[in-house]
């Protein structure tokens, strides 16, 4: 084995073998991290979010484990882009219905994550997502619409959540229910510029983002929590996961200037342009933040009207 690359270890979940690096947070901590010891990690600014989660020892697909999933240091950027409603919901299951901006329009959203420091060890993930109407609402008036965007409280449907590494895909696939695969995924998002490569099955372009990084504002640890309820099916059963995120420093812009968007080959694109997206309407970065997702739990889910 070459100097450059990483020792591992294998380790089962749920009857699949993944290999994580050897000494790494989940070989050392199987997600019951020393909050202390994570604490010293230069790359941390802080794990006061977490000490006030205390995690929880549950069954899953993947064999018992530790919910929630613990990201210490993260760096998230998504565009949000009008789309049809037609489009919309030829790709949503009948049970959930988009989130209208005006009737007719809906919103959908390519989003790009590098997670740093987190319990399962660095990884990077991109998506292609839906806004969705809270499963067990009512009518959703505009003023809930502009609540919603505004503090970050949203519900979505995922077509594509492509990972880099093994223990994410298996356990955001077996556990979770998303539609995960592993590929070539690059994200590097800083003050300046934030940029991102997925790779498809060839090795070629599936979708890549290069983009000026919206001026950033600072947020103290606890100020600014957003939530996304994201809705899956495991054998049959819909399923609610809720992600935490604690945004410590990020901003967003509503123009489109210096923000390239390039769709190629690949799961992701297709499930992009079966969207028909319109134009980007907002991009948001968050060059510093972190994250709390919880484990799904049962959630019952009304048809939506003909």
């Amino acid at each position: 084995m070459s100097s450059n690359q990483k020792e591992i270890v294998k380790v089962d979940l749920g009857g699949r073998e993944v290999t994580v690096p050897k000494g790494g947070l989940y070989d050392r901590y199987r997600m019951s991290p020393d909050l202390d010891a994570i604490n010293r990690d230069p790359r941390v600014s802080g794990v006061d979010f977490f000490r006030k989660l205390p995690k929880i020892k549950v069954d899953s697909p993947i064999g018992p484990t530790l919910t929630p999933n613990f990201y210490y240091s993260i760096s998230t950027a998504r565009l949000t882009m009008l789309a049809p409603s037609r489009a919309i919901r030829a790709r949503l299951p009948e049970e959930l219905s988009p989130l209208e901006i005006v009737p007719g329009l809906g919103l959908v959203s390519v989003m790009f994550f590098r997670y740093d420091v987190c319990d399962i060890d660095f990884y990077t993930e991109a998506a292609v997502g839906i806004a969705v109407k809270p499963a067990r609402h009512g009518k959703l008036g505009f003023f809930d619409l502009v609540t919603g965007l505004k503090n970050d409280h949203l519900d979505s449907y995922v077509l594509s959540l492509p990972v880099s590494t093994d223990i994410a895909q298996v356990r955001g696939h077996d556990g979770y229910g998303f539609p995960k695969w592993v590929t070539g995924l690059d994200v590097d998002i800083n003050h300046h510029r934030t940029t991102a490569r997925v790779a498809n099955d060839s090795g070629g372009v599936d979708l890549s983002l290069l983009a000026n990084t919206p001026t950033q504002r600072a947020h103290v640890s606890g100020e600014r929590v957003g939530s996304l309820t994201s809705y899956t099916r495991i054998d049959g059963a819909w399923h609610s996961t809720l992600n935490q995120t604690n945004v410590l420093n990020a901003g967003t812009t509503r123009s489109t200037r210096g923000i390239a968007l390039q769709l190629g080959e690949g799961r992701m694109s297709d499930d992009l342009r079966s969207l028909k997206p319109k134009r980007t309407i907002q991009f948001d970065v968050m060059t510093e933040g972190q994250a709390a997702l919880h484990m799904p739990v049962p959630t019952s889910v009304q048809s939506r009207n003909k």
